[in-house]
């Protein structure tokens, strides 16, 4: 069994991040091989809270490039935690 530490990679702090916190959601980077009830676990035992619903998505990489060199950025999954009435997670 994997740690916490090992199923949530970071709190995701982007401008759509911000704006879900008032209703109670929360984006994580997760291990790709996490499942929902491993996600749960990790989040309520790194931040002391209670979480309601895990919702995953499966983030496709992008194609880049360099030169002439053609690239692609890897795939990750992204964990939308929503926390129950009253529960909040510190993000400052």
């Amino acid at each position: 069994m994997k740690s916490s530490y090992d199923i949530i990679e970071t709190l995701i702090r982007t401008e759509k991040g911000t704006f879900l916190e008032p209703e109670r959601k929360y984006l994580f980077h997760v291990s790709k091989s996490a499942t929902k009830i491993d996600i749960k676990r990790a989040v309520e035992e790194l931040y002391k809270v209670k979480v309601q619903d895990v919702n995953t998505v499966l983030v496709t990489g992008k194609e880049k490039r360099v030169r002439q060199q053609l690239g692609r950025t890897p795939d990750w999954k992204k964990a939308i935690v929503t926390l129950k009435e009253g529960q909040k997670i510190e993000t400052t």
